[in-house]
């Protein structure tokens, strides 16, 4: 049995098919980030190796490759982290709209830090984000890849609060 045919599931299987078929034939190494979220997604919110090197063997990869993109990208975690992933924009133009305040009011909301999880395992604090590419909607947060623009403290309460 291969690994692709242990790690990874049928449903994952046919989506990976699906983003493969939006590239030219033979350029299947397109569709790799795609292929990562749909794993890391299935996986509880963190590839491990074994999944990665499925990726690589399904889209006939090195795993390397596979692994140096899942180790650059900040949207990857390579290690289990929580239930609900919030990340907070820093980047200049979130920064002067207050996202220092809103890191500060997560933080002692959440009673953790960047880069920790709340000790029930139902919040990941990422470390901070340079940039999620919402500069007019700032100060503004990702949690689980679902954009909250135009933040304030009360909301970020809400939006946390919502988080079972």
């Amino acid at each position: 049995m291969s690994t692709t045919e242990t790690q990874l599931s049928k449903h994952a299987c046919e989506e990976i098919d699906a983003q493969i078929a939006k590239f030219p034939a033979g350029k299947q190494k397109s569709a790799l980030l795609a292929a990562l979220n749909i794993v890391q997604h299935e996986n509880q919110g963190f590839l491990t190796e074994d999944l990665m090197a499925a990726v690589a063997e399904y889209l006939d990869l090195a795993k390397i490759e596979v692994y140096e993109v899942a180790s650059f990208y900040s949207m990857y975690e390579l290690k289990p982290v929580a239930r609900h992933n919030v990340a907070i924009c820093t980047n200049i133009c979130c920064m002067l709209m207050g996202s220092g305040t809103i890191v500060d009011r997560v933080e002692k909301k959440l009673g953790i830090k960047l880069g920790e999880s709340t000790d029930d395992g139902r919040i990941y604090l990422k470390v901070e984000e340079e940039c999620l590419a919402a500069c007019a909607g700032g100060p503004m947060m990702q949690v689980d890849h679902v954009y909250h623009e135009k933040l304030t403290p009360e909301k970020v309460d809400e939006i946390l609060d919502g988080l079972e």
